[in-house]
C-alpha cells in the first residue's frame, strides 16, 4: 500500500453497498473480505508507529455525510473518519460500527469525495505521498461524465490510486514489483472469476483499467489487486519504523589529519519501545493508583527513616560499602566528548569474527557537501581495501558515554562506499573457559564411516546454495526478510486484548510458526544423511539398576574413634558427598567442573588409587592458577582443601605436605602473591602430627610455613622453566 519510509496521507474508500453483502454458499462476502484487508492494513500502521495519517470514506451508506453533498449529488457517501494517525479506536470502528448498507453509490463520485478530502486536509502539511485506496466489487452503476476531470486532477495533484477487488484481473507484462514500497501482488488467478460476474462488473473492470492505464500506462494495471492476495501479503505486522539519525564527528589520524564524517546506524538490536504501565484493574486509569514509598531500618521494630537519611550501598562479601551520589559522580569516567580517532591499522585477518561485540554496526560516510572530506575518506577506504587492512578506532558517542575500541572495515558497493564500524572487546570482556578433552576418551572414538556421515549431515544443513554455472549464491533462509516472531506475537496479543478485553489470548498464528521452519531444500537434502546417522549411531535403551540407598547408608558413622566434633564433621561430609554422587552419576575421573567433589568420590569409592586421583587434581589446580584470575583461585582453594581433608582420612599426609611445599615454590616463582594471600587467610597449611600420626610436622613448623619466606630456593626455580610446570611439580611431590 502506501510507502513505509515517508510520511503519507492515505484515504481508505470502502464500498458498503447492498451488492457487497452477496456471496455464494460457503464463501465470505466481498464486504467481509474488504473489512479484513482494511483491518490488517490499519493494524500494521498502528504498530509501525510511523507518522502516516489515515482517513476512512464509506460509499453505499444509508445516510450522507460529506463536504460535496448536494441535492442530487454525492449521495450515500459518508466520511467516517478524517485524516489522523491510526489508532485502536479506528480498529474498533471497523470491527463493530461499519455495517453493510442498503443503498448503492457511484464509486467515481466516492473517488471525487476522497480527492476533495485529501486535498483540503493536507493543505499546509508536509506529506511525501498522498494516496487513495478503493475497495469495491464494482456492482454499482457509475457515471462517466467527470472521468476526464478525475484523471486530470489525479495527475496534477500527484495522488496515487489503487483498486482492491474480490476477483483478480489480467495483468499483462510484469510481476507487480515497482520497487516503491507499495503492496505488490503477483496475479495467479484467471482473468475473471469462473462464476457469478455480472455485466455491470465487467463494465466496471473496463472502467478501472482505463483509469489506471491513463494514470500510469501499462504499469497502472499492477495497482489493481485481489482481496485474497492482499490478505496473504498483510498477514504479517509491519516492522516498527526507525529513521537513522546522523552522527557528525571528525575522523582523526594522528594529530595532523582530520576528516569530517557522518555515521548512521546500519544494524542495531530492536527492542519493544513501549513499556508496561501499571493501571487500576477496575478503572484502567493510571491516575487511580497512588504509590507510597517508606524506608525502614532492618531491625526488629522496622524503624522508619526519611529518604534524606539514606544512601546507596554495595554489598562486598558480608560488608556493605556506602557509596554516595558524590562518590558516584567522581567515579565516572570523563571523556573529552565525541570521538572517532584511528589508533592504528592491522591486517583484516587478525580481527576474528569471534571478537565482534556490541549491539550495532555503524556506516561512516564523508560529511554532506564536503568535497575535500569525500576525497580524503574515499582514499582511505580504497587504501584499506587494496592492502586488505582495517583501522582500529577509538569511538565515543559523546561526553556522557564511555569510549569504545572498535574496528572499521572498508565497504565498497556499486552505489556507495563507506567504513563499517564494529565494537571490539576489552580484556575484561573476554572469557576463558576450560573443557576436558574429547580425544582422550577411547570408548567414544568415532570410525571413518561415522565421521563422513556427520560431515555429510553438516553439509546438507547449509543455508546457502551455490550455483556453480552462474557463479551466484542464494540465501535459503534470508533472516533480514523474516520479521521478529517476538514482535509478531506481541502485536497479535495486544491487538486481540484491545478489541476483545474479556476473551483469552489467541494461539500463535500458523504463519508465525512457519517462518521458523527450515527451508524445504534443507529438509530434503538432510533425509539421507540423517538415515545414515541413525544406522551408524544406534541408540539402545540402557536400564540402570539403582541400589536402594537408605538414610542409614547416607548418614552412618564410619569413624567411631576420634573426638566428637571431628566425627560429626565427617558424618556431614559423608552425607553431602554421598548425596552429591547419587545426583551427579558415575564419576570416573577428576573433571574441571567440580574437581573437588570428583576427587572425594574417586578416593572414597576407591574407583582410583589415591596417587592417581591426586595427580589428576593437581593438574587441574595447575591449570586454574595459570589463568591468574580470582575466580579460579577460589576453585583451586576448594581443591586444596579437599586434598588436605582426604589425605588425613587416608593417611596420605606426606603426599599432601610435599605437594603444598612444591606449590609454594611455584607461587613464588610465578609471583602469584594474591593467591598465596588467600591460602594464608584460609589457614591452609601443612598437616601436623597432631592431625595425623604419620606426619612429622609440628604445629610450630606448620605456622612458620605460612610466614613470608626470605630466600627463594634457586634449585627449585630452575625446575619451573617454561614447558615443565605440571610434570616438575608432580616430581617434587
Amino acid at each position: 500500500m502506501a510507502r513505509s519510509w515517508n510520511k503519507a496521507a492515505v484515504v481508505l474508500c470502502m464500498d458498503v453497498g447492498l451488492a457487497m453483502s452477496n456471496s455464494f454458499p460457503g464463501e465470505e462476502s466481498p464486504f467481509e473480505l474488504a473489512k479484513k484487508v482494511i483491518t490488517m492494513f490499519v493494524q500494521r500502521q498502528v504498530f509501525a508507529e510511523n507518522k502516516d495519517e489515515v482517513a476512512l470514506v464509506l460509499f453505499g451508506t444509508d445516510g450522507t455525510e460529506n463536504a460535496l453533498a448536494g441535492e442530487d449529488q454525492y449521495q450515500n457517501i459518508t466520511v467516517h473518519r478524517h485524516l489522523m494517525h491510526p489508532d485502536f479506536d479506528l480498529l474498533e470502528d471497523i470491527e463493530s460500527k461499519i455495517q453493510p448498507g442498503s443503498q448503492q453509490a457511484d464509486f467515481l463520485d466516492a473517488l471525487i469525495v476522497c480527492m476533495d478530502l485529501i486535498q483540503k486536509e493536507t493543505l499546509g502539511k508536509k506529506f511525501e505521498k498522498r494516496h487513495i485506496e478503493v475497495f469495491t466489487d464494482l456492482s454499482s452503476p457509475f457515471s462517466r461524465d467527470q472521468l476526464d476531470i478525475i484523471i486530470d486532477n489525479l495527475k496534477k495533484s500527484g495522488m496515487s490510486l489503487q483498486f482492491f477487488l474480490p476477483f483478480p484481473i489480467v495483468k499483462k507484462g510484469g510481476t507487480g514489483d515497482r520497487g516503491d514500497g507499495s503492496l505488490l501482488l503477483d496475479d495467479h488467478g484467471p482473468s475473471f472469476p469462473p462464476k457469478g460476474i455480472t455485466e455491470q462488473q465487467k463494465e466496471g473492470i473496463q472502467m478501472v483499467k482505463k483509469v489506471m492505464m491513463s494514470l500510469e500506462g501499462e504499469d497502472g494495471l499492477e495497482e489493481i489487486y485481489s482481496f485474497s492476495e492482499s490478505l496473504r501479503q498483510l498477514c504479517v505486522f509491519k516492522k516498527t519504523e526507525r529513521r537513522s539519525m546522523p552522527w557528525s564527528c571528525q575522523l582523526t589520524i594522528g594529530s595532523n589529519l582530520s576528516i569530517k564524517i557522518v555515521a548512521y546506524k546500519s544494524i542495531t538490536q530492536e527492542k519493544v519501545k513501549k513499556s508496561w504501565t501499571v493501571v487500576d484493574a477496575r478503572t484502567l486509569k493510571k491516575e487511580d493508583i497512588q504509590k507510597e514509598t517508606v524506608y525502614c531500618l532492618n531491625d526488629d521494630d522496622e524503624t522508619e527513616v526519611s529518604k534524606e537519611d539514606t544512601i546507596q550501598g554495595f554489598r562486598y562479601g558480608s560488608d556493605i560499602i556506602p557509596f554516595s551520589k558524590v562518590d558516584e559522580e567522581q567515579m565516572k569516567y570523563r571523556s573529552e566528548g565525541k570521538c572517532f580517532s584511528v589508533l592504528g591499522f592491522c591486517r583484516s585477518s587478525q580481527v576474528h569474527m569471534k571478537y565482534f561485540m556490541g549491539n550495532q554496526v555503524l556506516k561512516v560516510f564523508a560529511a554532506k557537501d564536503d568535497e575535500a572530506a569525500a576525497v580524503a575518506l574515499s582514499s582511505l577506504i580504497h587504501a584499506l581495501d587494496e592492502l586488505d587492512m582495517v583501522a582500529v578506532v577509538r569511538y565515543a558517542y559523546d561526553q556522557r558515554t564511555n569510549p569504545q575500541v572498535g574496528v572499521a572495515f572498508p565497504l565498497i558497493k556499486d552505489t556507495y562506499e563507506c567504513l563499517a564500524y564494529i565494537q571490539l572487546p576489552f580484556m575484561e570482556d573476554l572469557r576463558q573457559y576450560m573443557f576436558s578433552s574429547l580425544k582422550n576418551n577411547r570408548k567414544c572414538t568415532p570410525t571413518e564411516a561415522q565421521l563422513s556421515a556427520v560431515d555429510a549431515l553438516i553439509d546438507s544443513m547449509s543455508l546457502v546454495q551455490k550455483d556453480e554455472e552462474e557463479g551466484t549464491i542464494e540465501d535459503l533462509f534470508p533472516t533480514s526478510k523474516i520479521p521478529n516472531p517476538q514482535f509478531q506475537r506481541l502485536f497479535q496479543c495486544l491487538l486481540h486484548r484491545a478489541l476483545h478485553p474479556q476473551e483469552p489470548l489467541p494461539p500463535i498464528q500458523q504463519h508465525i510458526l512457519s517462518m521458523l521452519d527450515p527451508p524445504t531444500e534443507v529438509t530434503a537434502k538432510g533425509q539421507v544423511p540423517v538415515s545414515k546417522i541413525k544406522t551408524l549411531f544406534p541408540l539402545t535403551e540402557v536400564i540402570k539398576k539403582k541400589n536402594q540407598v537408605t538414610g542409614q547408608d547416607l548418614f552412618q558413622d564410619n569413624h567411631e574413634e576420634g573426638p566428637t566434633c571431628k566425627r560429626l564433621k565427617t558424618e556431614e561430609e559423608e552425607a553431602r558427598f554421598s548425596v552429591s554422587s547419587l545426583a551427579e552419576g558415575t564419576v570416573t575421573c577428576v573433571g574441571s567442573v567440580n574437581p573437588a567433589d570428583n576427587f572425594r568420590v574417586l578416593v572414597r569409592q576407591k574407583k582410583a588409587s589415591f596417587e592417581e586421583a591426586s595427580h589428576q587434581l593437581i593438574n587441574h589446580i595447575e591449570q586454574f592458577l595459570d589463568t591468574n584470575e580470582t575466580l579460579y583461585f577460589m576453585k583451586s582453594m576448594d581443591c586444596i582443601k579437599a586434598f588436605r581433608e582426604e589425605a588425613i582420612q587416608f593417611s596420605e599426609e606426606q603426599r599432601f605436605n610435599n605437594f603444598l611445599k612444591a606449590l609454594r615454590e611455584k607461587v613464588e616463582i610465578k609471583q602469584l602473591n594474591h593467591f598465596w594471600e588467600i591460602v594464608v587467610h584460609d589457614g591452609v597449611t601443612l598437616i601436623t602430627k597432631d592431625e595425623a600420626p604419620g606426619s612429622s610436622v609440628t604445629t610450630e613448623e606448620a605456622k612458620k610455613f605460612l610466614a613470608p619466606k626470605e630466600n627463594a630456593n634457586t634449585d627449585t626455580a630452575a625446575a619451573f622453566e617454561e614447558g615443565g610446570d605440571v610434570d616438575d611439580l608432580l616430581e617434587l611431590i
